[in-house]
């Protein structure tokens, strides 16, 4: 199984999120539709910026936090 490690933003110079997934399809979708109440529907970071792959939780976690 893949974990990705993404990036969303709301505009250029704007909020960052970072965060980890197991489904990054799924997880960008609930994003760009503001269906998860939190930071980044209070935020509209809706842009998907930066993706990374991992075959390991454990690194793709390490490098969220990182």
């Amino acid at each position: 199984m893949a974990y990705y490690v993404y990036i969303m933003a709301n505009r250029k110079d704007g909020a960052l999120y970072i965060g980890m997934t197991g489904d990054i399809a799924r997880r960008t979708y609930e994003h760009k539709h503001s269906l998860v109440d939190g930071f980044s529907k209070r935020y509209g970071l809706k842009m998907l910026v930066f993706v990374e792959s991992h075959d390991d939780v454990h690194l793709a976690i390490q490098r969220e936090k990182t």
